[in-house]
């Protein structure tokens, strides 16, 4: 593992796939000018908008999704995370997928979001993921990369269950994935703080690409895109508006953090 320098992109995602694959491009291509080579686009970053409307487009917004990570990871020459995106079970639900491809466009893993959001905020929003939404079957993988560091992916609800991230350590992960479209009512109070508990008790990185603004109707998410240092300090925020955070992730400072605080090794329960 090297020291290198890696983007967290924070989009205002729309109900236009199009539209949304246009900005993601614009805010790859800023990024990779900053010099990242790691790069990781939010939840939802190619299509948000309602549930429905979402299900009776998966397969296009699959198929381009999957064909324009592609293309920028080669493009660019870079190692891309494609936050989350529907690739259709059936007629009625989709999974909601991470994908994370090489800088030749080759997949290295993929991750189906297994903790669905169903949840009535206390703003007057409620919703409910599991409705078109189908939850995958399987632990998030680590993809084991000797330039970048082990990689562990997650997708946006999952930061709560921190039993998940303690399997992507347990496994070895250096950098956390948090791709998320995270409610701007939840995230005010809960979304710092979880990303730093994450990257704390793991003694991890924790790359946060996030979405940010209104998207259609009443739905609005919080932003601040962050990166994460594994003591838990807070590397780069993207703010409230669409952009990028970059910072360096730096293979000494995991070292260091993880021998002053070898957390890690002193677990008595697995």
């Amino acid at each position: 593992m090297k020291s290198y320098l890696a983007a967290a992109v924070q989009m205002t995602s729309l109900p236009d796939l199009e539209k949304n694959l246009v900005e993601a491009e614009t805010l790859i291509e800023l990024a990779v000018r900053q010099g990242a080579e790691l790069i990781t686009l939010p939840e939802n970053f190619s299509f948000l908008g309602k549930e429905e409307d979402k299900v009776a487009q998966a397969d296009a917004i699959a198929l381009q999704s999957e064909k324009f990570l592609k293309t920028m990871a080669q493009r660019f020459q870079i190692t891309l995370l494609g936050g989350g995106f529907p690739v259709p079970v059936d007629n009625t639900k989709v999974y909601n997928t991470a994908l994370l491809l090489d800088p030749n466009g080759v997949e290295l893993v993929r991750y189906q979001k297994v903790h669905l959001f169903d949840v009535n905020v206390p703003d007057g929003n409620t919703y409910q993921e599991s409705s078109t939404v189908m939850p995958g079957d399987q632990l998030p993988p680590v993809c084991h990369s000797e330039t970048l560091g082990n990689l562990g992916l997650s997708v946006c609800y999952d930061v709560r269950f921190p039993e998940l991230y303690r399997h992507l350590a347990y496994k070895g992960a250096d950098i956390l994935f948090v791709p998320a479209a995270f409610t701007a009512y939840t995230g005010k109070d809960h979304w710092q703080v979880l990303l730093q508990a994450r990257a704390i008790e793991n003694t991890c990185y924790v790359i946060a690409p996030a979405q940010t603004g209104r998207h259609y109707a009443m739905r609005k998410t919080h932003g601040h895109a962050m990166i994460v240092d594994p003591w838990g300090v807070i590397l780069a925020d993207a703010g409230d508006q669409p952009g990028v955070a970059i910072a360096e992730i730096n293979p000494t400072r995991l070292e260091q953090v993880r021998r002053q605080m070898p957390s890690l090794e002193h677990r008595v329960f697995i």
